[in-house]
């Protein structure tokens, strides 16, 4: 969905910017290093009377990445041809609620665990109903109208860097060498392509004016200033 010219420093910059943030996902994900911080033995007794299955949990989590890649590029052809981010947002939130529920239902054979108290179960629920998929939704939307798909999915890296801060403060989570090089690394790339896209918008905005062309907010104060002339 991008413009690419390899023989331009802006292209260059969002490409390799790109691959440099994957590397620090990566990095951030599959090497670990030195330990900076200790431990704190705060979630261990949770984890441990869990059976875990990593491969079943990796490759759902996988399908989840790439359906959210495909969701961004969809969502970006339909928010410009129809750029109203609430509207959009609600047909898919209502969507995502009627596949959840089925899912849910069939996955969950307790009838139990369909009861709401108020606890903290709740409250994570309320906070993700409202900021992840609500607001989130809303923001990505209008990042993708007026950004673009590689804008948004560019912050998924940054997650990942986020994501760590917070299992290091909340969890008690060590942090390692490995997450510290990977989070500069993912830095390094995000803001190369910005940076890229930075330039790429310098030289649209100077040949409009080139050829004359007014932006939209200098349209619409000419256009409130000559109905006023000719209602005096």
């Amino acid at each position: 969905m991008e413009k690419l010219d390899l023989k331009l420093r802006s292209s260059q910059a969002k490409t390799i910017g790109t691959v440099v943030s994957i590397a620090g996902a990566l990095t951030v994900t599959l090497y670990k290093g030195l330990p900076i911080t200790t431990h704190v033995m705060r979630h261990n007794l949770f984890l441990s009377s869990q059976q875990s299955q990593w491969l079943l949990g990796g490759c759902i989590l996988s399908t989840a990445t790439f359906t959210a890649s495909v969701l961004i590029v969809i969502q970006t052809w339909t928010i410009k041809d129809y750029p109203e981010e609430l509207i959009l947002i609600s047909i898919a939130t209502s969507f995502s609620l009627f596949l959840s529920f089925v899912v849910a239902f069939i996955a969950e054979k307790n009838p139990k665990a369909w009861i709401l108290k108020p606890d903290m179960e709740l409250v994570c629920i309320l906070c993700t109903a409202i900021i992840t998929v609500c607001t989130r939704g809303v923001v990505d939307a209008w990042a993708c109208r007026k950004m673009g798909a590689v804008y948004v999915a560019m912050f998924s890296p940054l997650g990942i860097v986020f994501a760590l801060v917070m299992g290091i403060i909340f969890l008690g989570d060590t942090l390692y060498l490995g997450s510290v090089i990977g989070c500069a690394v993912i830095a390094i790339g995000f803001y190369a392509v910005l940076w890229g896209q930075a330039q790429e918008e310098n030289k649209t905005s100077q040949k409009d004016g080139a050829y004359g062309i007014i932006p939209s907010s200098e349209t619409t104060l000419l256009l409130h200033t000559s109905k006023d002339t000719m209602i005096t």
